[in-house]
């Protein structure tokens, strides 16, 4: 039996690399084939994976307009409730298909997430400004990745943005030395049709690449705080060997508004 990935029609056990930690729940719900979240399968899901919000309540997914309460916020539903405002239609609806899929792979992280952004509420003063923690969870939670590794001058190489020793010099580290899981909701959804630019913001975790997806989960959720997302970098996913094709040609690495040498201030 095979199964339509991104990039084409595949084996299942050929998924894609940036669907690790996250393919039985994409199979199991049918992304990215289907149209729209089954609440019934993906509610029976977050039973089976304990799917808690960031204050400890039973997660379960909810069609979106059924809690359409101006004076209470998206993540404030979520704290409270454990109800996932879910839409079904349109860009919108494939958006938070893939949340559904990050609460089910990463239970334990986007409990965490729930509970930060809910932190950083006070910042606003009700103001409506959003504070620099609310931006730095929201920008992990939507394009968020760990690094994986336990060698030190990677991940180095990394905040340095040296991409020509990390991706060419040290290409075979990428075997078993270095690995990249992907985390935010946004990126899996870019990802069904991969393009040179996407771009994560990537906390590097010293763990080893090994580790089972659970332990990835659990250990990336104790390690979450404000001062970890001030840590967050830039990290062009097609960069990485094995992830494009193209990027096997050192050339491919010469675009500068991709690779870039510097931060952006």
């Amino acid at each position: 039996m095979a199964r339509r990935w991104a990039g084409g029609l595949q084996p299942e056990r050929e998924a894609p690399p940036w669907l690790a930690g996250w393919q039985p729940w994409a199979q199991a719900l049918g992304w990215p084939a289907a149209g729209a979240l089954h609440f019934e399968r993906a509610n029976a899901l977050a039973v089976t994976r304990d799917c808690r919000s960031g204050s400890g309540q039973p997660l379960r997914f909810v069609p979106a307009p059924a809690l359409a309460e101006p004076r209470l916020g998206y993540e404030t539903i979520i704290f409270d409730r454990g109800q996932v405002p879910t839409r079904t239609m349109g860009r919108g609806g494939r958006h938070d298909f893939a949340n559904a899929l990050a609460w089910l792979s990463f239970p334990r992280l986007k409990a965490r997430l729930n509970a930060l952004h809910v932190e950083a509420l006070p910042a606003g003063n009700g103001s409506g400004q959003r504070g620099r923690l609310r931006d730095r969870a929201t920008l992990f939670d939507e394009s968020g990745a760990l690094v994986l590794t336990e060698d030190a001058a990677s991940a180095e190489l990394l905040h340095q943005f040296n991409w020509s020793a990390l991706f060419l010099d040290r290409r075979e580290d990428w075997r078993d030395r270095i690995r990249v899981v992907i985390t935010g909701h946004a990126l899996i959804e870019k990802l069904c049709a991969p393009y040179k630019s996407i771009c994560a913001q990537a906390l590097v975790l010293h763990a080893s690449p090994a580790a089972a997806p659970d332990a990835v989960d659990a250990l990336a959720a104790h390690v979450l705080c404000p001062e970890a997302l001030q840590s967050l970098t830039p990290l062009p996913l097609m960069g990485i060997p094995g992830w494009s094709p193209a990027n096997h040609d050192p050339a491919f690495y010469n675009d500068r508004k991709v690779f870039r040498t510097g931060r952006q201030r």
